[in-house]
């Protein structure tokens, strides 16, 4: 039974950092949307008026996917305690190799199953 809920975190995992990355893409290709619309505009000399309301809506556009991430971190939280909750507190499910340099801390003391 320990495998099979094993197999059924890590599907969970993948899938959660799957969401994870494709939001913080999401947010990236906004951001930069949104910057090179003032940009553009300040460089053609246009009226501030022009296309501000195709701003607004791209800027709540961004908004919402900061939410988004928010909510995707939460539910990250949330299925960390899932994890404990069948288990499998003592397994570690594993981690997306780390493309940025940052390492995520885990508490001094923290045990971990090995293999």
């Amino acid at each position: 039974m320990l495998k099979e809920r094993r197999s059924a975190a890590i599907k969970i995992a993948e899938s959660l950092w799957a969401t994870e990355a494709a939001i913080d893409a999401a947010l990236a290709r906004a951001a930069e949307l949104n910057g090179n619309m003032v940009t553009a505009r300040g460089e053609a000399n246009l009226s501030a008026l022009i296309g501000q309301d195709a701003f607004e809506v791209s800027a709540a556009a961004f908004a919402a996917l900061a939410r988004a991430r928010c909510d995707i971190v939460e539910t990250h939280r949330r299925l960390s305690q899932t994890k404990i909750q069948v288990g499998l507190r003592t397994v570690d499910i594993g981690e997306v190799p780390d493309k940025t340099g940052i390492q995520e801390e885990r508490p001094a003391g923290h045990l971990q199953a090995v293999a």
